[in-house]
């Protein structure tokens, strides 16, 4: 009987040897709690291909906005933690939303398993050019001239939602907030005179601000960007708390075996080697960035201790 045991868990060990050595062995899918056309989407877009390439399977994106977020987490919260559903979000994002949601409760680190960091970069303040403004001086002393006339546009539970409130709490500026369901669709409004004033990336706003289509005023990163070296950073506007990094990357619900997490996470790291890689990452005004699992786990509990109070201070809120 002893021998019979000792041989069924010997073959049960092996089984699980090769199930795990075998990965993928199917597509995997990336939720990503974002709308099309979003810095989120854009960055999934670029490096699935490659993360695909190098794991010889499929990656399927699958968008799934809504709800500030939640849509999408719940969606991989209670998947199979099997490696074959993951979400592609950012920090801060993916902490914010169980500070202000007042349904919906979860442990950003816990409850997920950290994979892979993609990308950094920093957010851009926009003005539409009909403002009389081409500073963040000049902009805060004419929107305290005429209080609650600005509208501020941003996507529902962002990012630039929370640098904005930031923005606004720290310059002590009334400026009317306009949600929308993700960050581009605010775009057109911008653009057509409905709202006044847009915190989005780089890679979205720096096409319209070299069209003259929009005004940039600062950038919220700890340096200029290459792209638009004569727009300055918040710091050398006078506002240094309202600086921001963002982090992009894949994710998992909690629980998805070791092995799993170490074949992603190699497949990524392999594609931010790629010149070609880093060569469009910089184009649309990204870093690309890399590290281990327990890294992206790190630098999410320190991006939290930092942002963690400023939420609070700033009474951000989802809905």
């Amino acid at each position: 009987m002893r021998r019979l045991l000792a041989a069924l868990l010997c073959v049960a060990g092996i089984t699980s040897q090769v199930q795990a050595q075998s990965y993928p062995d199917r597509p995997i899918k990336v939720i990503l709690p974002f709308t099309p056309g979003s810095p989120n989407d854009v960055v999934a877009r670029l490096i699935s291909p490659q993360v695909s390439a190098r794991l010889g399977q499929p990656i399927v994106l699958d968008n799934r906005p809504g709800g500030g977020t939640t849509i999408g987490l719940k969606a991989v919260m209670t998947a199979d933690a099997d490696g074959y559903t993951l979400l592609f979000s950012n920090s801060p994002v993916h902490f914010i939303t169980p500070l202000v949601n007042k349904t919906f409760s979860y442990d950003p680190l816990k409850d997920f398993t950290p994979i892979a960091t993609v990308v950094s970069g920093g957010l851009m303040l926009v003005i539409a050019p009909e403002i009389p403004a081409k500073t963040v001086k000049e902009f805060v002393a004419y929107a305290k001239a005429n209080p609650g006339k600005l509208n501020f546009g941003f996507g529902q539970g962002t990012l630039p939602q929370l640098v904005g409130e930031m923005f606004k709490y720290a310059t002590g500026t009334q400026i009317t907030n306009i949600p929308y369901k993700g960050g581009a669709q605010a775009i057109p409004d911008l653009l057509g005179g409905r709202i006044q004033m847009n915190v989005g990336t780089i890679s979205t706003l720096a096409p319209l601000v070299r069209q003259g289509k929009l005004r940039a005023l600062a950038v919220t990163s700890a340096t200029r960007n290459p792209e638009l070296p004569d727009v300055p950073t918040m710091a050398e506007s006078g506002l240094p708390e309202v600086a921001s990094v963002t982090y992009y990357g894949f994710l998992g619900p909690a629980g998805v075996p070791e092995d799993a997490v170490r074949r992603f996470n190699a497949a990524v790291n392999d594609s931010l080697q790629s010149p070609e890689v880093r060569a469009a990452i910089a184009r649309i005004g990204f870093e690309p960035h890399g590290g281990t699992a327990a890294d992206f786990a790190a630098l999410i509990a320190s991006e939290m201790k930092a942002w963690t109070p400023i939420v609070q201070k700033t009474g951000f809120q989802l809905n």
